[in-house]
């Protein structure tokens, strides 16, 4: 079981993801659990102050060390890969949902303000992580990301495997398209090879949607597939009708 640990200012933001869809589901079926700590509650005054202004001035307030550390090393000698959210973090991507995933806890810290005081990386060794080339209000919605795309590859947290291992990026290519019924809708039509029956075909057509659509749209995935070499890769495992 995985144990995911976040340090918050908001765990009420939390709960209701935490407890819908996937996420519920995983920890009611003691797949993963969820261990939310408020960092106010670390505070050294009696008005819960967490943040300060910066050293050499500038605009904003900068998370305070103490408050931190203390709330960190209250749970414990066993934290796993300890990460604080943060804009200039390396980018998350599924090879980081991956390896989180493997580990027996994790641990994120939100971050809050303008940032958060360097010591928290610097003394406690934390990984500075980004979900992408802009910046929240807060650590907490990037939180939720991390602990979406990692919990959704614990075995047992989905229904069946291949609804992992059809979605984009997990063999380094965006999925192809995807259809339902009914076959037409407002004059758009389902792609004739998908209701073939014709499992050889329809794989080869998704193959090649995912790589025109990963080509087209993130040229960076496809020069790094390409680099590596489609023989690594293998086929997608979503080869169904």
């Amino acid at each position: 079981m995985l144990t995911i640990n976040v340090v918050t200012l908001f765990p009420d933001e939390f709960g209701p993801w935490l407890g819908a869809s996937i996420l519920g589901r995983a920890a009611e079926a003691g797949v993963v659990r969820y261990r939310l700590v408020q960092l106010r509650d670390f505070a050294r005054d009696r008005h819960q102050t967490v943040d300060d202004y910066p050293y050499g001035g500038g605009a904003g307030m900068v998370l305070k060390p103490e408050p931190v550390f203390e709330a960190v090393e209250s749970l414990g000698p066993r934290l796993g890969p300890l990460v604080l959210l943060s804009a200039r973090g390396k980018r998350f991507d599924h090879p980081q949902a991956v390896r989180y995933s493997l580990a027996s806890d994790l641990t994120l810290i939100c971050g809050h303000y303008k940032d958060v005081d360097q010591r928290v990386v610097s003394g406690l060794g934390a990984e500075e992580l980004s979900v992408g080339d802009f910046v929240l209000s807060g650590g907490e919605p990037a939180a939720l990301c991390v602990i979406d795309a990692v919990v959704r590859l614990l075995p047992g947290a989905l229904g069946d495997h291949e609804s992992a291992s059809g979605d984009s990026h997990y063999d380094g290519l965006l999925s192809p398209p995807s259809y339902t019924r009914p076959p037409e809708y407002r004059g758009h039509e389902v792609p004739e090879v998908l209701r073939s029956g014709n499992h050889a075909e329809i794989a080869e057509w998704r193959r090649k949607e995912s790589e025109r659509l990963t080509a087209d749209r993130r040229p960076d995935l496809w020069a790094r597939w390409q680099a590596e070499g489609e023989a690594d890769h293998g086929t997608r495992t979503n080869d169904r009708p």
